[in-house]
């Protein structure tokens, strides 16, 4: 009798997970049920009523050091205002932007009129409110500028991938929304729309993605990455330019770092400094990413920005057997650079499932040496899969086994994370799983900055 109570938390504890040498890997089991698309008709999709009424408002970061936005938003019926009104919270004086208006045509679609604006010169960690539609249907918007950039700003970030439309996506969008830690801003890791995955690439699910995420990216900014499913290359219908409604659609602030194309570029946003990198531009040797990143890692002052932190799509570490080393040829350009720049965490999207690896690395190789295997390092970041939005792909459930000794926790579920920067030295981060309540964490680590406190962070460490 004695002995079967001892066994009991034994087996209570692999009812839940399964462990291994290489972390845990989950034991949730997510019901199964096709992702599916939410209908065209949606009250998600719903037009904002009223003539040339504008829809699909979002806004990204403007400039390098959070004092500029970037509003953008779509109007049908005709170009309408480019025109911003903007104020403060504690100012009656309203100023006004005027920016750009774009079209395009895909296939048999033609987009409607993009408008793009950038409001500069704003002051740090303020509320503003902003008007868009001026002299037709004003709708009526806010954000918060980030707080000045310094090395103890607390600040916190949502971090999601993979999103599309479907109703699991909707789910996760909320469950984001709600989650008690309030991200204010949102760290994207790629795929948005996956209107490629319609016949003929159909835009209108670009259209209906933009009216889906407004409810958030209106009010506080998505910093962008480009994933595989906004390239659009499509010779077949005679669609011959990668990227085309992406780049229409979603402006970066890519010149403030001196890139020379949207799809790479850098911000400091509060104590973080955050590098997008491309999956799908090349990044050989003599590139232009692999010049720009070359330039820009030494710029990173870990006395202003502790924070290091990279955004990619495809990931470099990936124990599913999905997309499996998609990311390797990238991985060994620019892992050495990584660990000798300490960086602190890299998340990454593609795979449509959940992963955080341990501090690890994987650049001994010479060729003749033989050493190509991952080893434990304090030097290196935490690598994230965060490509688990909810989007009409589904879920990659197939996982390599056994769970490699780099793989900290992987679980096939849909959800989002935060990243809770408390100051220069600590950092919380947590997974939340959309089955779950909304502050209930499934996975979480607290991050010891690699510049600053470079301690041992693993979840297996006694610290």
């Amino acid at each position: 009798m004695r002995s079967s109570w001892v066994f009991l938390p034994l087996l209570l504890l692999l009812g839940l997970s399964l462990v291994c040498d290489g972390g845990i890997t989950s034991g949730f089991v997510r019901t199964a049920e096709k992702s599916v698309d939410m209908p065209l008709d949606s009250d998600t999709f719903r037009v904002p009523e009223g003539y040339n009424a504008p829809q699909q408002v979002h806004i990204t970061q403007g400039d390098h050091v959070g004092k500029a936005v970037i509003v953008s938003w779509v109007t049908m019926d005709e170009p309408g205002s480019k025109k911003v009104i903007y104020w403060s919270e504690t100012s009656e004086h309203k100023h006004i932007a005027e920016g750009i208006i774009v079209k395009y045509k895909y296939y048999n679609y033609t987009s409607g009129y993009i408008h793009h604006c950038l409001i500069k010169n704003l002051k740090f960690n303020t509320k503003y409110y902003y008007e868009v539609g001026i002299g037709h249907t004003t709708r009526t918007f806010w954000f918060v500028t980030p707080p000045e950039v310094g090395p103890d700003v607390p600040y916190t970030f949502g971090l999601i991938g993979d999103l599309g439309q479907t109703f699991d996506s909707n789910r996760t969008l909320t469950h984001y929304e709600l989650n008690p830690l309030k991200g204010k801003t949102v760290l994207y890791v790629g795929d948005l729309s996956y209107a490629d995955d319609y016949p003929f690439h159909n835009n209108i699910r670009w259209d209906t993605w933009g009216r889906f995420v407004e409810r958030s990216a209106a009010y506080q900014p998505w910093i962008w990455t480009a994933g595989n499913h906004e390239i659009d290359y499509a010779p077949e219908i005679g669609e011959f330019v990668p990227f085309k409604p992406y780049t229409r659609r979603y402006h970066v602030p890519y010149r403030a770092s001196n890139s020379t194309t949207p799809f790479w570029y850098s911000i400091k946003r509060a104590s973080a400094y955050i590098i997008v990198l491309s999956s799908y531009s090349a990044y050989g040797k003599y590139t232009p990413q692999y010049q720009w990143l070359e330039e820009e890692l030494p710029k990173v002052n870990r006395s202003e920005t502790p924070w290091l932190i990279v955004l990619m799509h495809s990931p470099w570490y990936n124990s599913y057997n999905y997309h499996y080393m998609e990311g390797e040829t990238m991985r060994v350009m620019f892992e050495s650079w990584f660990v000798q720049y300490k960086v602190d965490v890299v998340f990454s999207g593609h795979v449509h499932a959940y992963e955080r690896s341990e501090r690890v690395s994987n650049i001994a190789y010479n060729i003749v040496n033989g050493l190509c295997t991952p080893v434990n390092d304090l030097s290196a970041p935490v690598y994230i899969t965060i490509g688990d939005g909810g989007n009409i792909e589904g879920l990659a459930n197939n996982m390599t086994e056994p769970q490699p000794k780099y793989s900290a926790f992987r679980e096939a579920s849909f959800g989002h994370a935060i990243f809770d920067i408390k100051n220069r030295t600590h950092a919380y981060y947590g997974w939340n799983r959309n089955q779950d309540g909304y502050a209930v964490e499934a996975d979480s680590q607290w991050f010891f900055n690699r510049y600053w406190y470079p301690h041992d962070d693993s979840t297996k460490s006694p610290s």
